[in-house]
């Protein structure tokens, strides 16, 4: 015994799902620390990695475990539970081997098909590597065996209406079902709240980056936080970007959707296969895709880093290039000046103006014509097309058609030509559904421009000028004539696009009608 009292040994603990309890991370604490017991060790620490995937990372690549195996020379032995708790793949399996060959380390894993496995790597006389190349590929065919189980069952649930497990989408959460077994999905009516602000202030032409600083500042939880919460574990406190704002906003699933790998399950005629009631309706799911695609257009991208006011508002008169705002003098004058060269151009008489008075006569034009007006928005209602949907299904049988040879048994053949046929079905029964046609309303924000003023801070401003189509034209100076101390409002013109004049507006409103 006094030759294994002085034995190491380090007890790694791996959890795909914490709701696994049949692998719970105290069950696997327990076996390494039998076994332990066993040999005689002793343990010097844990690496515990909890919600990890082992086909998704290398045992290198994992939080607690990969930071010891980085200090090999604080342990002589890794024990691990199981097989598939260190390794599912080949690869994988090889690269532990050759780094326990190279650090003289012992690998075991306290339980499994042959009972405890003991692979001594500390001497030259250690396990082969076909005997370790076997190991890891039943560990692979295993990783495989339960990828297919799962995809197979899953697709089951799905297709009787069935939560089939892992995280919701958000706006969901999962419920037992009524007078059936299993789970269904049900609106979250906080996460449903948060969404339709969010899908209206897109609407409103608010960039997602906006709203994701929004959300942040009023502490909304993230979809991953929030399912955390409803799992009853601890949010890591991770933060709201515009790539998940547009992801949530725009996701099929708010149409009720099954979705897997991003596409809708469809049933054997074809139809989306719905988890639950949608939160949205399509005409309204497409018209925030469609602001986003507008609002992610290069001319409606807004600088970030920038508090220059009157961007994408000033323009030089000679070229109609925007003004941008930089320091002049050495520093001494900050002007909106026109860049024509940076952006590869070519302007006959640059325009250059002082910043700080343009900013202050600019403001006093956009208040005085138009500060009392109602701010109106426009909703586009896009009625039904079914040119998306059909689109969808349409690349999915295009998709399918490819895979018609990799099937060589009938049973295969069979299953290929049931997907088949239901996209088939599905597209033939969308290019027989009518089209509706989109059209546009005009509606009172409540608001004036002047109280939206008011009420912003510059980049709302800025949006504010923009969306009420404010143009300010700058010519050129006119000559050096001494000392400069004022504006030189002949240099200058502000012009107000019709879209901002709501006698316009309900002119267009009543043409608009009247053509239909």
């Amino acid at each position: 015994m006094a030759e294994y009292a002085q034995i190491r040994a380090l007890i790694a603990v791996r959890l795909s799902d914490m709701t696994d309890v049949t692998t719970s991370p105290l069950r696997q604490r327990e076996a390494g620390e039998g076994q332990a017991a066993r040999i005689g060790a002793r343990v010097v620490g844990y690496a515990t990695d909890l919600d990890v995937s082992a086909t998704k990372t290398t045992p290198f690549e994992r939080p607690e475990l990969g930071d010891w195996l980085r200090r090999p020379d604080e342990y002589d032995v890794i024990i691990w539970w199981r097989l598939d708790r260190a390794v599912r793949s080949l690869a994988d399996m090889e690269d532990l081997t050759r780094w326990a060959k190279e650090h003289r380390k012992r690998i075991i894993f306290a339980e499994g098909a042959g009972g405890t496995l003991d692979l001594d790597m500390s001497s030259a006389l250690g396990v082969s590597d076909i005997v370790v190349r076997l190991l890891a590929w039943a560990a692979q065919m295993e990783a495989q065996a339960i990828a297919e189980r799962v995809s197979g069952a899953r697709a089951t649930l799905r297709a009787q209406g069935r939560w089939a497990g892992g995280i919701p989408p958000y706006g969901y959460r999962p419920v037992a079902r009524d007078g059936a077994p299993g789970l269904t999905l049900v609106p979250d009516p906080s996460a449903v709240a948060v969404l339709e602000q969010m899908m209206a202030d897109i609407l409103d032409g608010a960039q997602p980056h906006s709203i994701a600083m929004e959300l942040n500042e009023a502490g909304v939880l993230t979809p991953r936080d929030h399912d955390d919460v409803r799992r009853g574990k601890v949010p890591r406190g991770r933060a709201w970007v515009g790539t998940t704002v547009k992801s949530v906003a725009s996701s099929p699933t708010l149409l009720g959707y099954h979705v897997h790998q991003g596409k809708p399950v469809r049933d054997g005629k074809g139809r989306p296969i719905l988890a639950g009631p949608p939160i949205v309706e399509r005409d309204q799911h497409e018209q925030v895709k469609a602001a986003l695609a507008e609002l992610a257009a290069p001319e409606r991208r807004e600088r970030k880093d920038t508090n220059a006011l009157l961007l994408g508002v000033a323009h030089c008169d000679t070229c109609d290039g925007r003004m941008y705002m930089y320091s002049a003098n050495s520093g001494k004058t900050i002007v909106y000046g026109c860049r024509a060269l940076a952006r590869g151009r070519k302007c006959e008489a640059k325009a250059s103006i002082r910043a700080d008075w343009l900013d202050e006569w600019a403001v006093e034009q956009f208040l005085a014509r138009i500060g009392s007006w109602p701010v109106t928005r426009v909703i586009r209602h896009s009625g039904y097309d079914p040119g998306p949907e059909l689109a969808e299904v349409t690349s999915e049988l295009r998709a399918h058609m490819g895979e018609r040879a990799r099937f060589k048994s009938a049973a295969g053949r069979q299953m290929w030509q049931e997907t088949a046929d239901a996209l088939e079905a599905r597209a033939a029964e969308l290019e027989t559904t009518p089209f509706v046609e989109a059209r546009e309303e005009v509606v009172s924000t409540g608001k004036t421009y002047g109280q939206m003023w008011d009420a912003a801070d510059t980049a709302g401003r800025r949006r504010l000028l923009i969306d009420a189509g404010a143009r300010v034209m700058v010519k050129p100076s006119k000559g050096r004539g001494g000392r400069v101390t004022k504006l030189d409002v002949s240099r200058v013109d502000f012009v107000i696009g019709s879209h901002g004049d709501p006698e316009k507006e309900s002119l267009d409103a009543i043409e608009r009608e009247e053509s239909e």
